[in-house]
């Protein structure tokens, strides 16, 4: 199979660049050091850093929300608006002080501005505007997933293009990275991100009262117990399998996960007609074959739906023959459950797996710097500090080419993950 070319054409005119280069005589010096400050407040955790031209880190700084949000169950927008607001310029001097550079040395701010949270995203937006206007710097709008995206081009020499699997609490994609700016994006969450049925499923189970659980995530926590559990006495379907694209769904792995919680927390006598709820805190014994079984669903729907679209790329010629790359990134990445459940696949299809160090995958000022030194040296998106910037909530990225990917109705063979705990 082939693409056509009217739908080469197409493609062709939907790719822009933005060639908004900006660079006043006062701060052509600055520029010429290509030292960039990259801010994040997408989510939940404050991040700045300062990286040069090389990418190597000169100075950074995490404020991270985690130990708040585990107490309230969850992400709450205001809660984190107010952190960040609390947190931002802390972080933001600790990262420029630690690097040892002046405002006036950087040859630009990046900051993300999509996709995420409209509250966070608005306090990062805000510091940096009145920033770049203070000390007369370029600004550079990021796509939080283009970031994720690259950073792996800070750590190993990767070229264009490559495929990328993006995988956090809020996201998950698969796509092919032509360029800094410029993706063909093949599938995306239909519903809730994996990250996030992790985290639910977490907290239906009351892992954070477990001794080992108490400060870890609600992905960290089922990682850490399914490592000591049996996946295969619960059987979760991954779901649509009718359906051949690379779009993902993981609302319904959360709700077969549910029903079976309630089915056992009645067998063990922790839920009846007398007492319909369960005390918080309480533990079933399966706790751990749960979580295993969780894990590896979530797995194998990512390795299906990542095995159709290399299988969709080599149809049609949209990664290169020698040595193709799949990218994995993004909070959900570090799990090396699924790192192994796609090492299978990669190493089936005869692609070459690069995951970013964990300290990479969720997010950071590091990631939105590297993004900017990106773009700043190919004259991407550079705007003036006087331009006024809007946060985006949602932010598709790239072209889509999710209809094209279905109607290409690849039928996958069958493949089986046997992967040690």
């Amino acid at each position: 199979m082939t693409m056509l070319p009217s739908f080469l054409k197409r493609l062709h005119r939907l790719r822009r660049y933005t060639h908004t280069v900006w660079c006043s005589s006062s701060s052509r010096q600055a520029a010429s050091s290509s030292l960039v400050l990259g801010i994040e407040t997408s989510c939940d955790d404050t991040g700045a850093a300062v990286l040069n031209e090389k990418g190597e880190i000169l100075g950074e700084s995490l404020h991270s929300q985690k130990e708040v949000h585990l107490r309230t169950g969850g992400i709450i927008p205001t809660v984190a608006q107010q952190l960040h607001r609390e947190n931002i310029e802390r972080v933001v001097q600790e990262a420029l002080e630690t690097s040892g550079v002046d405002p006036s040395q950087l040859a630009a701010v990046a900051t993300t501005v999509k996709p995420g949270l409209a509250l966070s995203l608005g306090i990062g937006l805000e510091f940096s505007q009145r920033f770049v206007r203070q000390h007369n710097k370029p600004f550079i709008p990021i796509h939080h997933m283009e970031a994720h995206a690259l950073t792996v081009r800070m750590l190993h020499h990767v070229a264009f293009p490559f495929l990328v699997l993006l995988v956090s609490g809020g996201h998950s994609l698969l796509a092919v990275a032509r360029g800094v700016d410029d993706f063909l994006l093949l599938g995306h969450n239909l519903d809730e991100a994996p990250g996030d049925t992790l985290d639910k499923v977490a907290r239906r189970l009351s892992l954070i009262k477990h001794l080992q659980c108490a400060t870890l995530s609600g992905g960290q926590a089922i990682e850490l117990l399914a490592k000591n559990g049996d996946r295969m006495r619960f059987h979760f379907r991954t779901p649509l399998g009718q359906s051949h694209d690379c779009c993902f769904s993981f609302a319904g792995i959360r709700n077969q996960v549910t029903l079976a919680i309630i089915k056992k927390e009645a067998e063990e006598g922790m839920r009846s007609h007398s007492k319909p709820c369960v005390e918080q805190g309480t533990l079933l014994s399966c706790a751990n074959d749960i979580a295993a079984a969780t894990q590896h669903t979530v797995a194998s729907h990512l390795a299906k739906r990542t095995h159709r679209a290399i299988l969709f790329c080599k149809a049609n010629g949209l990664l290169p023959s020698s040595s193709p790359t799949l990218v994995l990134s993004g909070g959900v990445a570090s799990n090396q459950y699924i790192r192994k459940a796609l090492t299978i696949i990669t190493e089936m299809t005869g692609l070459h797996l690069l995951c970013p160090p964990a300290k990479f995958c969720t997010d950071n000022g590091v990631m939105i710097a590297w993004n900017g030194v990106e773009r700043l040296r190919e004259g991407i998106g550079i705007l003036p500090p006087n331009v006024d910037v809007r946060y985006e909530p949602k932010a598709p990225l790239g072209v889509d080419m999710t209809a094209e990917v279905k109607a290409a109705e690849i039928r996958l063979p069958s493949v089986r993950l046997k992967i040690p705990n």
